[in-house]
């Protein structure tokens, strides 16, 4: 993204990151799976596969936030629970992206960071129980 020096270009890549991200099942857009601390509504799910890794699926009604959790979610989709757990995301800060958020974007991005660990934490318990599930 560093090539994208105007934010306007940048704001545009971050929507189409939105645009591609996978759908979320209707299933999961539920008030159990919505983000506390984010204006917009931002639903996060994730699945421990039977190799031990976290798979998450998000979507949002706001199209930048959408492109957010999109990011996040390449990021740290397909890693262990302990890899997420371990994870430097200084993307954010290298592209900008948190001095350019409102305030109330800012605190949603360290929710959705914070719920994506939560996650993490959940399943690496579990598998500490040896319960893969």
């Amino acid at each position: 993204m560093s090539e994208l020096d105007d934010w306007m270009d940048r704001y545009a890549y971050i929507i189409d990151l939105g645009n591609t991200l996978p759908p979320i099942a209707e299933e999961f857009k539920t008030p159990q799976h919505l983000i506390e601390g984010c204006q917009s509504r931002v639903w996060l799910n994730a699945n421990l596969s039977g190799g031990g890794k976290v798979e998450f699926t998000a979507d949002s009604d706001a199209i930048i936030v959408k492109g957010i959790i999109s990011m996040l979610i390449d990021v740290l989709s397909g890693h262990t629970p302990q890899e997420i757990l371990d994870a430097d995301l200084y993307f954010i800060d290298r592209i900008g992206l948190s001095e350019h958020l409102s305030p109330t974007r800012s605190n949603g991005l360290l929710a959705m960071v914070k719920q994506i660990r939560m996650y993490a934490l959940a399943f690496k318990e579990l598998q500490a129980h040896g319960n893969n599930k």
